[in-house]
């Protein structure tokens, strides 16, 4: 079923905020947390640096009213740079690939695509976009 989540990202302190969450909320992460050093090498792709690796990819909380808050390290090796009010995205989790490709496109009309729809390593079609208010949003598809 289709579903809304709040994404956040941090400097390289994602798993002391979300550990400070996890104690607020009284909940689990839904999943383990996901590493960089996670990720499988892809052709053309840096070495990572070993600091990066331990750094969290990717972690999911619930914290009330059936809402997940994600989050992730946003390196400045890999591009980044988190200024707060730019660290917050709104994660679109669909049903099939067409709404996602659909509301991509409305989306990033006359925005900023920051990662085109792909299929990922995790499984999912995947993209993300900055929309043309300067909201963004992050867009996760597991179903083909």
């Amino acid at each position: 079923m289709s579903s809304v989540s709040t994404y956040l990202n941090f400097p390289g302190n994602t798993e002391e905020a979300f550990n400070f969450y996890k104690s607020i909320f009284k909940t689990e992460f839904k999943v383990p947390i996901s590493r960089f050093g996670d990720i499988p090498p892809q052709p053309g792709m840096p070495p990572m640096p070993d600091a990066d690796k331990s750094l969290v990819m990717h972690v999911e909380l619930p914290i009330t009213g059936g809402h997940i808050l994600m989050g992730t390290d946003a390196p400045e090796s890999f591009g980044f740079n988190v200024n707060y009010g730019n660290n917050v995205h709104i994660a679109l989790q669909l049903d099939n690939r067409d709404e996602t490709s659909t509301l991509f496109e409305a989306l990033s009309a006359d925005g900023k695509v920051t990662m085109p729809l792909a299929d990922m390593f995790w499984g999912a079609y995947y993209g993300s976009c900055t929309d043309k208010f300067g909201v963004q949003w992050m867009f996760n598809c597991y179903t083909k």
